[in-house]
């Protein structure tokens, strides 16, 4: 999966907090625990927010998906910054391409599918996750 120009920044970024500066490049990768051709990228965790809110980068390989599953107690926020698929959620379903943004409440299932060229997300939980 190419990855594109706004991914890459993200990837290799840098995370300011009022503690201290951290080279996202620094960071790994690591599978996903429950979905397969899923991978995360932890870039700010609970301990850079005083556990108010974590932000991961999401890679979804092409025609993987996050199948249908819901956080109970976070509010998750999708910013999709490379690739496309779909979301389904609240039983609708959503193109979702580079610039889509989804509002996910806490509780409510959702899925992620991604297309042939795979996708990147900005997830963020309020409250972290990690």
């Amino acid at each position: 999966m190419k990855t594109s120009d706004v991914a890459n920044n993200f990837e290799n970024g840098s995370l300011f907090t009022i503690l201290n500066k951290k080279e996202l490049s620094e960071g790994e990768w690591n599978p996903h625990q429950k979905f397969a051709g899923v991978s995360l990228k932890n870039l700010a965790v609970s301990s850079d927010s005083g556990g108010r809110v974590s932000c991961h980068l999401v890679r979804v390989e092409p025609g993987y998906k996050l199948s249908l599953h819901s956080h109970e107690n976070n509010m998750e926020i999708h910013e999709v910054i490379s690739g496309s698929g779909t979301l389904k959620l609240g039983g609708n379903n959503y193109e979702y391409k580079s610039g889509s943004v989804a509002v996910i409440p806490e509780g409510l299932e959702h899925e992620i599918i991604a297309g042939s060229e795979g996708m990147y997300i900005l997830a963020k939980f309020i409250p972290a996750i990690v």
